[in-house]
């Protein structure tokens, strides 16, 4: 997953959305019940398969791995997942926020009244769930947790930041299980865990972005006993031991969650099915952020970790055919 700040709607896509009746301008979308085709599914489709190529390059990575028939449904998901995370930084004020909040919670109700809005990610989704059993409870998990970020956009304790990935990150994965019909407890459980570290790993990689606007996304209670000093990480933009500190216990919570993962097979010696191997591959590129990390220190500032791992298609790969995380 990439950094926030390089999630950015292109004219293309505005375009594309507009030829779909989703925008009449930028700000605007229509919530009239879509009069769906063929033809007007399949360019949902390609919309989402766009904007997760575009601007999740990790994710589109490892949607390769998924058969051909599920594809169309994991873009469709990760373009709603990629819509919410990226609403906040996309709006100037925080009641505009809320409005698009209000239009895909109203969305997500009207997907599951079989009327749609005219927009491509609902479109999309639309079609997910006539395919498959989705819980409408994960969409609305999801929407509340992102909504929340325009007023609370830091944590004081890692038990709400582990909370918020389980509403996010997590749940995102609850609903690919769901698509594949691979629901279980030991699936869901590791799934739980895969989406705390990679939500941890993603936000210590995009930390210069933060800064830069003045957030912290480490939580208050290990910035607190680190030492670290908000104000001089916000002007300096540069790493110190004590902030290095607190990204390694931060890190290391995220490398346990993967740990705890892995556990879940250890039964068949660390093999996971098939079946759920395209999902259980995202763990690839987190890890990959941690030992970036731990190769610079844990100096989040280090350019390197802001340039692409051109090793990660062939770790991706050898993974999945592997079976193991």
């Amino acid at each position: 997953m990439v950094p926030l700040r390089q999630w950015r709607t292109t004219a293309h896509l505005v375009g594309h959305a507009r030829r779909l009746g989703r925008l009449g301008n930028s700000n605007t979308f229509s919530i009239t019940p879509c009069v769906r085709s063929s033809a007007g599914i399949s360019e949902a489709a390609d919309y989402c398969k766009d904007l997760v190529r575009k601007h999740d390059y990790e994710a589109f990575l490892t949607s390769q791995l998924y058969p051909r028939v599920y594809r169309p449904g994991y873009y469709a998901l990760r373009a709603f997942y990629i819509e919410l995370a990226t609403v906040k930084e996309a709006v100037s004020q925080t009641t505009l926020g809320q409005g698009r909040f209000v239009f895909w919670r109203n969305a997500v109700k009207d997907i599951f009244k079989n009327a749609p809005p005219r927009h491509p990610i609902a479109i999309a989704l639309h079609q997910v769930t006539q395919n498959s059993h989705l819980a409408q409870y994960h969409f609305q998990r999801m929407i509340d947790a992102r909504e929340e970020e325009l007023f609370s956009p830091t944590h004081l304790t890692v038990e709400s930041m582990t909370a918020h990935a389980e509403s996010t990150s997590s749940t995102f994965f609850y609903l690919i299980l769901s698509m594949l019909r691979q629901e279980s407890a030991i699936f869901s459980h590791a799934a739980s865990h895969l989406g705390i570290a990679q939500s941890f790993a993603t936000f210590l990689r995009a930390f210069p972005f933060h800064a830069s606007k003045g957030v912290m996304v480490i939580p208050a209670e290990i910035t607190a006993k680190h030492g670290v000093k908000q104000q001089d990480v916000f002007s300096k933009h540069a790493t110190s031991k004590e902030l290095e500190d607190a990204v390694f216990e931060l890190a290391t919570i995220a490398n346990d969650n993967i740990m705890t993962a892995r556990e879940m097979f250890k039964e068949t010696g660390g093999k996971v099915p098939q079946a759920v191997m395209p999902l259980f591959s995202a763990a690839i590129p987190t890890v990959s952020i941690l030992t970036r990390l731990e190769s610079v220190n844990f100096d989040v500032f280090h350019p390197s970790l802001q340039v692409r791992d051109w090793k990660l298609p062939w770790r991706v790969y050898t993974s999945y055919y592997n079976r193991q995380f």
